[in-house]
């Protein structure tokens, strides 16, 4: 899911509360100094491998954990991070899944996909995933995510501008992603504008608002709705 980038330009995080859920926002904790800060001429993307499967997913749930503080509650960066929120195989096998490696660490991952399926990991896909027609369909942008300890380098843009690129050579002329709410400052920033609000239901927390977002790749910043489904 394009769930969400949680990346370098996102705004100050507002306060998420809901009448049903007592529970506070987590309180972010700061990043710790690491091997992740290292020199941005040391990046490299290059595709996600199978291999990679739980470094990238432990890199989505920490991104999730410190960067969609104050946008959702603790119990539901909790829920995002166990229904929602993961890697699609189907992405890694199509080719479409990449990573921002530095000096042998995942400092990013994120992709596109010629496929139907518009957001969500291995454990919230069900069903068949049919390709997508570029003639008359959206491409889809997926799982964006940042480590915390390199957030704010510009990486997201990158990753975007890259998967961007893919997208039109295989001859998709738009793109469509489901945002969270900390990844939609920086698709704003990239261009992409709001399509639709939904309320993600998941479950024992209030649902989650996310929004799904498109725009042109022959016009940036002219987007065509779509009235297919998501």
């Amino acid at each position: 899911m394009p769930i969400p980038p949680h990346d370098d330009r996102q705004a100050a995080a507002p306060t998420y509360r809901t009448d049903e859920d007592s529970n506070p926002p987590a309180r972010p904790s700061s990043p710790r100094p690491g091997p992740l800060r290292r020199p941005v001429d040391m990046d490299v993307i290059r595709p996600a491998r199978l291999e990679e499967l739980k470094p990238l997913n432990h890199l989505i749930t920490e991104s999730a954990r410190v960067l969609s503080t104050g946008f959702y509650s603790a119990r539901q960066i909790e829920a995002l991070i166990r229904h929602v929120f993961g890697v699609d195989t189907q992405l890694i096998l199509d080719g479409t899944y990449h990573v921002i490696e530095r000096g042998g660490d995942l400092v990013a991952c994120g992709g596109w996909s010629h496929r139907r399926t518009l957001f969500g990991g291995d454990q919230a896909k069900a069903g068949g995933d049919p390709d997508l027609d570029p003639r008359t369909e959206a491409a889809r942008i997926r799982a964006f995510f940042v480590h915390p300890t390199a957030a704010r380098q510009g990486l997201g843009g990158r990753l975007l501008s890259h998967c961007e690129s893919e997208a039109r050579g295989a001859g998709f002329a738009r793109l469509e992603l489901m945002a969270t709410l900390p990844g939609e400052p920086f698709y704003r920033t990239a261009g992409y504008e709001p399509l639709e609000r939904i309320r993600h239901p998941l479950p024992d927390v209030p649902p989650v608002e996310l929004v799904r977002m498109g725009r042109s790749l022959s016009e940036r910043g002219v987007v065509t709705p779509t009235t297919e489904a998501s």
